[in-house]
């Protein structure tokens, strides 16, 4: 079985992200303005993790979508992260990692899921509950056009049931492959007929179940460099499959594409997981590195790099939390907190707030990382933390404002 140390996968999984030596990620590193050049740099990033995904909460300045591809694409225009699922656009929007928007060729991989959502998975049978608003819902489309979530109170004259049950309805029937989100404008979602808004190419290939997982398993391991199968898993949130997970993956390495690999950890214990063969070569150039650790970043705390707590323990000695659904009085960090990574260090995180009238980015907190017992920050995580607020809220258009730091 290979092996790798922590730090050798802490780079590999920088590398694969696009977050340390660009020239050997293969992703883009600039995307300036709104133009066809920006759009297809942030396809890119899309392309290499498989999915991009979405979240409501702006109070940074930007939504998570758009803080992954600041992070890194410099010049990067935010606005544009909210525009890139337009008819013509070679994405679609469905349950990915959570609701993603991803490579329009990946439609056909999730024909097992729109089969398995039939039943929504939160709801249950909503279509079978309320026939009579799903099939509104199928008239009103077919013959009036794309319709916002917003624009389904349809008139007291149809007895147009509770709006709350209407957009529950339009989401199962998307969740079912029925209906496709056809864009996004100011984060509203538009539902069309499926057939009006993937291309046949794709709508008319459905891959089998196995193949579907194999290449879902595959994927996922090409953003995350090396990867438990755990996080393999949760990476397409593939539930109650360990079975059909097992047999992927030693169809994948019997194919001479993935290999055993566990990670050594600072106790000796051997933690299983996977490495792709066409990464193996890299591991080695690895231990070359000399990462600046001066220079930082911004991530949002849903970045891919991110999401996966005990992994970023595991490689960061990070402990990456989010405290959003805590009241105030309970949370240690702040509400939402952009960890900073420095060269491949994750030094600090920022709780901020944008206050678009007064033109300001508010830095309610900087939480640095202490590291062995030290009080004293070192004089490059600031400066790292620095560029990385001043990259980032020229990237927003918000000038920072208001600083308190604490030592972790």
């Amino acid at each position: 079985m290979e092996t790798v140390s922590p730090r050798q996968a802490r780079r590999l999984a920088l590398v694969r992200a696009g977050l340390l030596k660009p020239d050997w990620s293969g992703l883009p590193t600039r995307a300036a303005g709104r133009g066809v050049r920006a759009r297809r740099a942030a396809h890119a990033v899309i392309a290499r993790f498989g999915y991009l995904q979405l979240d409501t909460v702006a109070v940074a300045g930007a939504r998570s979508h758009a803080i992954v591809l600041l992070s890194r694409l410099k010049g990067f225009d935010p606005v544009l992260a909210e525009d890139l699922l337009q008819p013509g656009e070679p994405l679609f929007e469905y349950w990915g990692h959570e609701a993603c928007w991803m490579p329009l060729e990946r439609y056909p991989l999730f024909e097992f899921r729109r089969r398995a959502f039939r039943r929504h998975p939160w709801w249950g049978d909503l279509i079978g509950q309320y026939p009579r608003v799903a099939d509104d819902l199928r008239r009103r489309i077919r013959a009036e056009g794309p319709l916002r979530s917003v624009d389904m109170d349809g008139g007291g004259s149809r007895g147009w049931w509770d709006l709350k049950i209407a957009k529950r309805v339009a989401t199962a029937l998307w969740s079912s492959g029925e209906f496709a989100i056809r864009a996004r404008c100011n984060f509203q979602r538009t539902f069309d007929l499926t057939e009006r808004v993937i291309p046949a190419r794709w709508r008319d290939t459905p891959l089998p179940k196995p193949t579907a997982i194999e290449t879902l398993l595959e994927l996922a391991l090409q953003g995350h460099g090396w990867a438990s199968t755990a996080t393999l898993a949760q990476t397409w949130r593939l539930r109650n499959l360990k079975v059909e997970i097992d047999a992927a993956l030693k169809r994948l390495e019997a194919d001479g594409r993935i290999v055993p690999c566990a990670l050594i950890g600072p106790d000796g214990r051997r933690r299983p997981g996977w490495l792709r063969v066409a990464d193996g070569d890299l591991t080695g150039r690895l231990d070359r590195l000399r990462p600046r650790r001066d220079r930082g970043v911004l991530l949002s705390p849903f970045d891919p790099v991110l999401w996966d707590r005990q992994r970023v323990k595991q490689l960061f000695q990070f402990d990456q939390v989010l405290e959003i659904f805590k009241p105030a009085a309970q949370r240690v960090y702040g509400y939402y907190c952009l960890p900073v990574l420095a060269g491949e260090r994750l030094v600090a995180r920022m709780d901020l707030k944008a206050e678009r009238r007064a033109g300001r980015l508010h830095v309610k907190a900087v939480h640095f990382e202490a590291g062995s017992g030290k009080r004293e920050v070192p004089t490059a995580d600031r400066e790292a933390a620095r560029k990385a607020l001043v990259r980032y809220a020229e990237a927003v258009g918000l000038k920072p404002a208001g600083v308190r730091t604490y030592i972790g």
